[in-house]
């Protein structure tokens, strides 16, 4: 390789281009960063094994600065002229080995000739950071093409962020990430990539860095950790779950017609449909509305407070806390539900929050301590439930911990995603597999009561009626045909 040694250490940078940030649906509000070995170093025509036993070999071609001068505690402006010269990079990582790693990527990024850098240098004077493209190619065929125009990161802000802590020596290289495009290589594939400057004067490449895969022949010792793989891999390592092969449910939609099914049925009626099909526990206990005669139908969101104590409350009970971005993230259609522990002895809404929750288009509140504020809260017109009005704040009993995880509240499991439904009786929790059953069963049987109650209204008495015996069901079922 041109002018690049084996350099003292190899840092790499999880996301940076807003291509692969919206692939993997995280953006990072700072670099993350991790150390690959400097034995992973490779040139270009060198191979590359993938290991015996492993199936998800990946490619990401990358952007590699190479730092020319020693950088300590530099600015973003200072980190861009402490960079000497980029290259073309290829970090690649076997997404079977991620498991036992933990974030490091030691073993899925580190095996040797994971780091292939080369062939040529571009002096990092002769051209603009942001104007770079990089363009990796598998057997001649385009898969990645992207510049460093609108990077997340730029390359003088990563420079400076590492310097921070870690002196940055002549001759480290610092891998960029990769943009969208990455995917699995298999035994016979050739893998190019190429970083150059199109706009700079005479177009400056670094050629082609070529990398050919071969099939590993060599097993996993029994000391060690196995490959595994399982779908959410093979759909990271592969880019998309199509490209994969992996069939994904479709994501859960609260229908129009389910809600009308719901909004048809009282809660009581819903929850002997969860009792017959075996949740008998399905109920919030406790919770009323703070408005008489209010109908709740949503997606549950779920916030978590715990008991109080100072220190927990002084390390989470302030600024942008738990319960602020709880309310602060919710989306139309949805309930947030809070478990307070049933302790109903300090609020854990009031007025400003749930006008927040309103204004978001939030579908209600349910909690199992109190509302503070209630008469305000119950005139901003969001269905909410509580189990009792306190003047006091929060912080009296409570310490918000933690938002959208499983929770208990009122005596029910609720789980984020699970469909809730309330009226003046109470408020219950379906789970979503559940929804289509219970929203049908319960529709069926208020048709079912409201005929029998016209019976009653008739004359009839309730004994074979209610429940209905035979020859009832039979009238019944001839009705149902008559109006169908």
């Amino acid at each position: 390789m041109s002018g690049l040694e084996r350099p003292g250490k190899i840092i790499a940078l999880h996301l940076n281009y807003p291509s692969r940030i919206a692939q993997r649906g995280r953006t990072p509000a700072h670099p993350s960063f991790f150390l690959k070995p400097t034995s992973s170093m490779a040139a270009s025509g060198d191979v590359i094994e993938r290991p015996a036993g492993t199936e998800l070999l990946a490619y990401e071609g990358e952007v590699a600065l190479i730092v020319g001068t020693r950088a300590r505690r530099v600015t973003p402006e200072e980190g861009w002229a402490s960079i000497s010269g980029i290259t073309a990079a290829n970090d690649w990582g076997v997404y079977d080995l991620r498991l036992v790693d933990k974030g490091s990527n030691l073993r899925n990024k580190g095996g040797d000739g994971f780091t292939p850098l080369g062939p040529e240098v571009i002096p990092a004077a002769s051209v603009d950071p942001t104007a770079l493209r990089v363009r990796t190619w598998v057997n001649g065929v385009l898969k990645q093409d992207d510049t460093t125009a609108d990077l997340v990161f730029p390359f003088g802000t990563l420079v400076a962020d590492l310097s921070q802590l870690i002196t940055l020596e002549p001759g480290d290289v610092i891998l960029t990430g990769t943009p969208a495009g990455s995917s699995v290589a298999v035994p016979g594939d050739v893998v190019e990539v190429e970083v150059d400057a199109p706009t700079a004067p005479g177009a400056p490449s670094t050629g082609r860095l070529i990398t050919r895969v071969v099939e590993g022949t060599t097993p996993f010792a029994e000391y060690g950790a196995k490959p595994h793989v399982d779908d959410l891999q093979r759909i990271e390592a592969w880019g998309d779950a199509e490209t994969a092969g992996v069939t994904v449910p479709a994501p859960f939609v609260l229908t129009d017609e389910l809600r009308d099914k719901l909004s048809s049925a009282a809660v009581a009626t819903i929850s002997a449909q969860l009792r017959k099909l075996g949740y008998p526990h399905a109920s919030i206990d406790g919770v009323h509305p703070l408005v008489p005669g209010t109908k709740m139908i949503g997606v549950a969101r779920t916030l978590r407070f715990v008991a109080h104590r100072p220190d927990l409350f002084e390390s989470h009970g302030g600024g942008f806390n738990a319960q602020k971005q709880a309310f602060d993230s919710l989306a139309e259609g949805e309930v947030l539900v809070i478990e307070a522990r049933g302790d109903a002895t300090a609020g854990t809404v009031g007025d400003v929050l749930a006008l927040r929750a309103r204004t978001l288009g939030a579908a209600g509140i349910v909690t199992d301590g109190a509302a503070r504020d209630s008469a305000a809260v119950a005139g901003i017109g969001i269905p909410t439930f509580a189990q009792a009005a306190h003047p006091s704040v929060l912080g009296r009993r409570h310490v918000p911990w933690e938002v959208d995880a499983a929770i208990t509240c009122g005596g029910a499991a609720v789980v984020p995603g699970d469909v809730v439904v309330g009226d003046d009786d109470g408020v219950v929790v379906i789970p979503q597999r559940l929804v289509e059953r219970v929203a049908t069963g319960a529709a069926d049987q208020e048709a079912e009561d409201a005929w029998v109650a016209a019976r009653v209204s008739e004359g009839h008495p309730v004994d074979g009626l209610f429940p209905l015996n035979a020859e009832w069901r039979r009238r019944y079922q001839a009705w149902r045909e008559e109006q169908a």
